[in-house]
């Protein structure tokens, strides 16, 4: 058995294609009515499709996972976050551990919980 995607459900495709797209660097690979594949194997759905497969609300924000990226140049980062034309809502300050790694915690237009640190 292999693992393919990671979806996460989203009330506006389109802004979150955006969202990941300028500050990830993904890309969209397929996108049929409401689901988006992007690079790296991340799935957008929109929210009301996730609802009538599942015959329930979606919960935002609800801290139960994150996403985890690896980012080299920390600092450009950072300055891309800055620069980006919505405010970007924070988790926490950036974290560096004794050993090095540098961590932040951020959503995504959604809620959705996201760390980038460095290698």
């Amino acid at each position: 058995m292999k693992l393919k995607n990671v979806m996460i459900v989203v009330k506006d495709i389109e802004r979150s294609k955006q969202f990941y797209k300028k500050l990830f660097g993904l890309d969209v690979v397929l996108e049929q009515e409401g689901n988006v594949i992007l690079t790296e194997g991340l799935v957008l759905q929109e929210a009301k499709i996730w609802e009538n497969t599942i015959n329930q609300k979606v919960q935002f924000q609800n801290h139960a996972m994150e996403l985890y990226f690896e980012e080299r140049n920390f600092t450009e980062f950072l300055e891309k976050l800055e620069h980006y034309e919505e405010t970007v809502r924070y988790a926490g300050p950036v974290t560096e551990y004794p050993w090095g790694k540098k961590i932040l915690r951020m959503y995504d237009p959604d809620g959705t919980l996201i760390e980038v640190g460095t290698p």
